[in-house]
């Protein structure tokens, strides 16, 4: 079959039409320059569709759009909002398998997998809906006739960034707090994977207002525009330290209220009292090979592992890994599907070749394409053992399937291992004994920690990262209060008026 109709026929079975435009005040519009780029899809690294490239200009009025919205959206009350985003909740549920076959092709993320993004996206706009009615402000005591009180408002347009990994779930989860909140919202997607917060945009045209969602695709010039746009308050963003750290310096011009959830390079512990099997499996689940081809920010891929269980460790963490399917993320069954675009592929495999390099030992994995692939961009689970501190592939975030291994025999060995990395996203403990795990739990530098888990987040639990890995916190009723400014009110009786 020719690329031209191989890539026809994914895009039908995908339900993927051929070009895009932007999707601003409800209603698709073209790119103003006519820029466009195209959509690649990684198990093929043939174009799938034509997707329209933001310039400012187009920012500028995907953000005007939103000013023209936001008052009407915050005077509707709050129940109305919650009914509007519960409703779209409901049509993002019903679409669910197109959602998921859209980021199969788009993203390379198994449709087994995709079942529960789009779930978790459904949840959380069901989560932020029921949570609208908490935007209480206070009542302070005064003397005499008067009243003080504060009120939570809306920042109005809210720029929202999110990044490859798991599109329509950031997408759809990423809207939920700040339209709950009152504001409206330009959501940026993942420039490579745009397709499904386009289809999220137009499911939304029946329930929200136009201009109440609006998405512009394209890369850099469009997100560091909607950072630097002066009508834009509030910046929420997804995706790499150093990018993140670019969205604060811009923002800081304005003094802009900023939320960023970054990279992690976070360590798994398995104390020698813990179930080997039981931690090893579960550790394949955490990484998250299945959902997203380990590309998550939550991923253990730092496993540290006492020195008397390494060897079996290894070798169960090994066996249920290889016993993942890798293929295409279109067929039911495929466990794992290809990274996400080729620059990534290329810098993933690059890590690999260090690893090798530095002295690590490959376990199993590695460069080159899984067995039977000839095309796409496709790393099997791959596996280091006697990995040391010092080591690049110990240090560096890789955001792939990669796992490097690491023996301790002292306790504060093994917490000075893993608080030495300037980021802190998540910890994943495994021992029997209650009291290590408390007192370990507290001393690891990380916002997240599971003990004897593999890496659930139950909604209401705040997620947020220490040091470079992120400011604020998501999935909570801090979030949605994230989104809202407070206003203190001084009411006092004019002097002389009716007692």
């Amino acid at each position: 079959m020719r690329h031209r109709e191989r890539a026809a026929v994914r895009r039908e079975r995908a339900g993927i039409r051929e070009r895009y435009g932007l999707h601003v005040g409800g209603r698709w519009i073209a790119a103003r320059d006519g820029s466009r780029s195209d959509s690649v899809d990684p198990t093929t690294e043939e174009a799938t569709a034509s997707v329209a490239v933001a310039s400012a200009a187009d920012v500028d009025g995907a953000v005007a759009a939103g000013i023209e919205a936001a008052p009407r959206w915050w005077a509707c009350g709050w129940q109305e909002r919650a009914s509007r985003i519960a409703a779209l909740a409901d049509l993002v549920a019903e679409h669910a398998g197109e959602l998921a076959r859209i980021d199969a092709v788009d993203a390379g993320i198994p449709v087994d997998g995709m079942a529960k993004d789009v779930a978790n996206g459904v949840n959380t706009l069901r989560y932020f809906a029921g949570l609208a009615g908490e935007l209480k402000g206070q009542t302070i005591e005064v003397p005499g006739p008067a009243l003080n009180m504060t009120l939570r408002e809306p920042f109005g347009v809210v720029g929202r960034i999110v990044p490859f990994n798991h599109p329509v779930q950031f997408a759809a989860s990423g809207i939920a707090a700040p339209l709950a909140a009152g504001n409206v919202v330009v959501l940026k997607p993942g420039e490579t994977t745009p397709i499904s917060a386009l289809r999220l945009a137009e499911l939304a045209e029946g329930v929200l207002p136009p201009g109440v969602l609006n998405v512009v695709t394209g890369g850099r010039e469009a997100g560091a525009a909607l950072v630097d746009h002066p009508a834009v308050g509030r910046i929420a963003f997804t995706g790499s330290v150093r990018s993140g750290q670019a969205v604060v310096r811009s923002a800081a011009e304005r003094l802009k209220t900023v939320t960023l959830e970054l990279g992690g390079k976070n360590p798994l512990v398995v104390f020698p009292d813990a179930d080997v099997e039981t931690a090893a499996r579960a550790a394949v689940t955490a990484m998250n090979f299945n959902r997203g081809q380990a590309q998550s920010c939550g991923s253990p891929s730092r496993m540290l592992i006492h020195e008397r269980i390494r060897r079996d460790f290894v070798d169960a963490f090994v066996a249920a890994a290889e016993a993942l399917t890798v293929g295409d993320p279109l067929d039911p069954g495929v466990a794992m599907g290809p990274l996400a675009f080729e620059s990534h592929y290329r810098r993933v495999l690059g890590y690999v070749d260090r690893g090798v390099s530095e002295g690590a030992r490959l376990v199993t994995g590695g460069p080159g394409r899984p067995t039977g692939l000839s095309r796409g961009y496709f790393v099997a689970p791959t596996v280091f053992d006697d990995v040391t501190p010092d080591m690049i592939i110990a240090r560096e975030e890789i955001f792939g399937p990669v796992v490097a291994v690491l023996g301790w025999t002292d306790e504060d060995e093994a917490l000075r291992i893993a608080n030495e990395l300037p980021l802190g996203l998540t910890a994943n403990l495994w021992t029997n004994d209650l009291g290590r795990a408390v007192s370990f739990g507290k001393q690891v530098q990380a916002g997240y920690v599971w003990v004897n888990g593999a890496g659930e987040r139950p909604l209401g639990a705040p997620f947020g990262g220490y040091k470079l890995s992120g400011l604020g916190s998501e999935n909570s009723l801090d979030e949605l209060l994230s989104f809202t400014r407070t206003k203190n009110l001084s009411l006092r009786a004019a002097p002389g008026g009716a007692a």
